[in-house]
């Protein structure tokens, strides 16, 4: 797990003229999962975005020592990193079955793509109970898991999660959490988790890095950071 994935250097990012990332740096471990923590409007979902070019960047961003930036998002996901955005994104008006379909839109081996889908019904066997249902009419959490299991169709070397968490019951997002990293252990994906829930989160990554108005102010191991006094003053509550 000592392998740099992703490694990215003075990365700042742009919503038109306006500038929200400041030169950050950062760099993902092979195998790990990474949290990034900061409040509403720290940064974290931008970062995100910068890493599938979703919006205007500057700096390097370089993925297994290939650089991103200037790469349509469709490039970036082809290379193997895949964004469960915020408000997890699904398709309200298809099935279960066909959301699973169109995460596998860039790949073209049919009998493995038939396996994967077998397979995310193993880890979520909601979705297999619901497969012919409108992704629309599902639970929130059901939701979640479909949106997970859509950009795992892909078979990324890297996912990206924004607040798994939102609007979500407490023993639903424990219950994802925990397939999270199943996921992690046994598919060999690398995580990058935005997350409010800073307590949980840090008991499930192995890395994290605080932000604060676009800038990174601490990082260190998940349990480094559980033990700094200030992050359990402001996140923790304790």
């Amino acid at each position: 797990m000592s392998e740099s994935l992703l490694a990215v250097s003075g990365l700042s990012a742009f919503y038109g003229q306006f500038q929200v990332l400041h030169g950050i740096d950062f760099e993902l471990k092979e195998g790990a999962i990474t949290t990034l923590l900061g409040a509403n409007g720290a940064g974290k979902t931008s970062t995100l975005r910068a890493l599938s070019q979703m919006i205007r960047t500057q700096g390097s961003i370089r993925f297994q020592g290939r650089p991103l930036q200037g790469c349509s998002t469709e490039a970036v996901a082809r290379m193997g990193i895949a964004h469960v955005p915020d408000g997890r994104g699904t398709f309200g008006g298809l099935t279960v079955e066909e959301n699973l379909r169109l995460g596998a839109y860039l790949r073209s081996d049919r009998a493995a793509i038939a396996e994967d889908t077998q397979r995310m019904y193993e880890y979520f066997p909601r979705l297999k109970e619901r497969r012919r249902q409108q992704a629309g009419t599902l639970s929130g959490g059901e939701q979640q898991m479909l949106a997970i299991s859509r950009a795992l169709m892909l078979r990324p070397k890297l996912l990206l999660m924004d607040e798994p968490s939102f609007g979500l019951a407490p023993l639903v997002v424990r219950e994802i959490f925990e397939l999270v990293r199943e996921i992690n252990r046994r598919e060999k994906v690398s995580v990058l988790l935005v997350e409010q829930n800073a307590a949980l989160t840090l008991e499930f990554a192995t890395h994290a890095y605080l932000m604060e108005t676009g800038r990174i102010v601490l990082s260190g191991s998940a349990e480094d950071i559980k033990r700094n006094d200030n992050v359990r003053r402001a996140y923790l509550g304790y």
